[in-house]
């Protein structure tokens, strides 16, 4: 009995250090791809690092030359080419200033859904096992509403120092602006801008006020007072220290 269970961890978790390509899309203007290394691997999700930000609840695709024990479908083709969902994303302790995440995701099939066709920002929860024995997807909102311990955080009307920055598709610095917050809390903020950021958009977030730095996914965008615009962000790789 213990081989047979050491036998099903080792089945559940391979230590591939596998190349792979990751291609994201964040907005249906933008889009980036990424080489990196799986950490590990099973039939159904994998672990593996990323210089840019990703969030928890969005689509990305893969291409690794996965061995075909380990495969759901195109058992025969080179590559295997399946999409994911992102369940876990971590930024790793690193000694420069160049950011490192980890990130686990959850294989979801060959075809991505037609509202991420329609809407490539959406993010979705994995729902029951489909026909090809992989996760099913199903929308995030509904699996909010669905949850019974969805937190509610007290929104603090104060001006913190922001620099927003852009990243292009080689995760260059692009745009950036200092600005403040309108209000902020420890998952996220309303800040004044003149960027244009498209609801989707990850986004670089700095404060010397509070010498921190975080990523945030644009949530909204709204009209503040003097005709000002803001932009509602989420926080994707930490809380916010208040």
């Amino acid at each position: 009995m213990p081989e047979e269970r050491k036998w099903k961890r080792i089945r559940e978790r391979l230590e591939l250090k596998l190349p792979v390509r990751i291609h994201c899309r964040e907005t249906k203007d933008l889009q980036w791809t990424e080489i990196t290394r799986l950490i590990d691997v099973t039939p159904f999700g994998a672990g593996f690092t990323l210089k840019r930000p990703v969030e928890k609840g969005r689509l990305v695709h893969m291409t690794i030359p996965m061995p075909r024990q380990l495969r759901v479908f195109d058992h025969v083709e080179d590559q295997y080419r399946v999409w994911a969902l992102v369940r876990y994303i971590k930024r790793a302790a690193t000694s420069d200033e160049a950011p490192l995440f980890e990130v686990g995701v959850a294989f979801t099939g060959k075809r991505a859904p037609r509202s991420y066709e329609e809407d490539p920002a959406r993010r979705y929860e994995i729902g029951a096992l489909s026909a090809e024995s992989l996760n099913s997807l199903r929308d995030w909102q509904e699996a909010e509403l669905a949850s019974s311990d969805k937190r509610r955080l007290t929104r603090h009307n104060i001006p913190v120092d922001m620099l927003i920055e852009t990243l292009d598709e080689k995760g260059g610095v692009e745009q950036s602006e200092h600005t403040v917050t309108e209000n902020i809390s420890a998952r996220g903020a309303a800040i004044y801008t003149t960027l244009d950021l498209p609801v989707g958009r990850f986004i670089r977030l700095s404060s010397e006020q509070y010498k921190v730095t975080a990523y945030a996914a644009v949530r909204g965008i709204s009209m503040g007072p003097a005709g000002v615009s803001r932009i509602h962000v989420e926080f994707v790789d930490r809380e916010w220290p208040l």
